[in-house]
């Protein structure tokens, strides 16, 4: 048995897979998240470990315990300062948080010239010179830099350490030489000995405490590198080679492409990362909101949950088009990097009700993802599907008509990371290869393009350049 730990933004997701890597036992717990001023996005890494322990709790006892490996997947950028007592010295400022824009400009050439990527205020690498900047007597008592699932490794091991794929998106990873890049520590005033040790995510990075694994009914059994979200969401549905490539439906929106060598492309807002084999990377175009803007839409216009709102948006019968919906609560990352930018409806009118704002924001996430696949320049034969936006249909088949490319939901893909997770787990302990352990599992769902959508793709696109120079002012 194979334990998968899936640090998310909403939740914490663990799965047990078996020797034939079939799901067998699956928990979650709901996290929170606080904003306390516009743009802010604050976890507290207590309440992460709260819900692992709830989690893997709630696993049955008989499975837990023959449990011979463990591995963790978590939200990216993420960033934990632990002081000199190896505590929390704030609450973590999370990936889609964008406090740290005017810092993430001023790194913009460094990041391009030393680590391939475009500067975002999301990253963990601007957040530090935010916390220099506006939390000095924070800052100069940092002794250690940790991402979300790494601190979650801590307290299960003690060590201190990172993946490669997470890592990269910190901005302090060297992601061709695959080790920590002095330039980009120096422009931020940080140090290699305030970051975590490096390890791939089919190594072996330390191993349960005694007192951890007798809390949670585990064995004393090795824990391995993991990876951060997307890449161990690609493993858990064997996306690891050029040919194959992702789509990752949770609070974010992702579009995964592996790739044989490091691919940078920082003027398009295209991300180029390690991927969680070794000598393995990807590329991948990133949306701040993509999930998340279907719960606040199903929030905002009254309904109980999600899936009735969906059912409201697919049984929609409004007589003229329904509004554009531009996706950027947040700001956004791939193409614009504007993290000004923020969420528009347009084209309201008297007719207007809940289920055709639902579905206008549907609409509007695929048109996004449209333009993140554009900026990637692939050329694919079809795209995997993850993560709880997977489950709808409806969601489904408008993404695929705006991308223009087949998509296949596989079975697992709603806890994909998790999975994923697992997978790597199994390969740290023993040695199996990657092509065997990270197969496709069986297709539950597969999606043809039509056309019928496409045609409001270029206003969709007119409209966030008509109004891009008004965020500013907004904002």
């Amino acid at each position: 048995m194979w334990l998968g730990i899936d640090l998310g933004t909403s939740g914490v997701k663990t799965i047990v897979m078996d020797d034939q890597r079939a799901v067998v036992a699956r928990q979650s717990v709901a996290l929170g998240t606080e904003r306390p001023h516009p743009g802010w996005s604050e976890q507290d890494p207590e309440d992460w470990w709260r819900a692992v322990r709830q989690s893997i709790r709630a696993l049955p006892r008989m499975i837990r315990a023959r449990v011979k490996g463990v591995a963790l997947s978590g939200q990216m950028h993420g960033t934990v300062v632990l002081g000199e007592n190896e505590q929390p010295l704030r609450p973590a400022i999370l990936w889609n948080d964008t406090r740290s824009a005017a810092e993430a400009q001023s790194l913009s050439e460094e990041a391009k010239t030393h680590v391939g990527n475009l500067a975002m205020p999301g990253f963990t690498a601007p957040k530090l010179l935010w916390m220099a900047q506006h939390e000095p007597d924070i800052f100069n008592r940092i002794k250690t830099v940790l991402l979300p699932k790494d601190y979650i490794r801590f307290r299960l091991t003690g060590e201190l350490a990172s993946d490669m794929s997470d890592a990269s998106g910190t901005l302090w990873l060297d992601i061709a030489k695959r080790r920590w890049s002095q330039p980009m520590l120096n422009a931020t005033g940080m140090t290699v000995e305030q970051m975590p040790c490096l390890v791939e995510g089919t190594d072996v990075s330390g191993q349960l405490l005694a007192s951890a694994a007798e809390d949670l009914g585990l064995p004393i059994v090795p824990v391995a590198g993991g990876a951060g979200d997307q890449a161990a969401g690609a493993i858990g549905v064997g996306v690891i080679e050029s040919s194959d490539a992702l789509l990752s439906l949770g609070t974010s929106g992702v579009i995964f492409a592996p790739t044989n060598a490091f691919a940078p492309a920082p003027y398009n807002g295209v991300h180029a990362f390690c991927h969680a084999l070794p000598d393995r990377w990807h590329v991948m175009s990133v949306m701040l909101s993509s999930a998340a803007c279907l719960d606040w839409a199903a929030r905002l216009a009254g309904f109980k949950d999600v899936p009735l709102a969906l059912s409201a948006a697919e049984n929609c019968t409004h007589a003229s088009p329904v509004p554009l919906f531009l996706p950027y609560l947040s700001g956004e990352r791939t193409p614009h990097n504007d993290a000004s930018a923020r969420g528009v409806f347009f084209g309201l009118d008297n007719d207007t009700d809940g289920a055709s704002l639902v579905h206008s924001v549907l609409e509007g996430v695929a048109f996004g993802l449209r333009d993140g696949l554009d900026a990637l320049q692939l050329d694919l034969a079809e795209i995997s599907v993850i993560g709880g936006g997977a489950r709808s249909a409806l969601w489904s088949q408008i993404i695929c008509d705006a991308l223009q490319v087949p998509l296949v939901v596989r079975d697992g893909a709603e806890v994909g990371p998790a999975l994923g997770a697992a997978r790597l787990a199994q390969i740290a302990v023993t040695g199996a290869a990657a092509d065997e352990v990270c197969t496709k599992p069986p297709v539950l769902a597969r999606y043809e393009p039509g056309d019928e959508p496409i045609s409001r793709l270029a206003t969709f696109r007119k409209l966030y350049r008509s109004i891009k120079p008004l965020f500013e002012e907004l904002t």
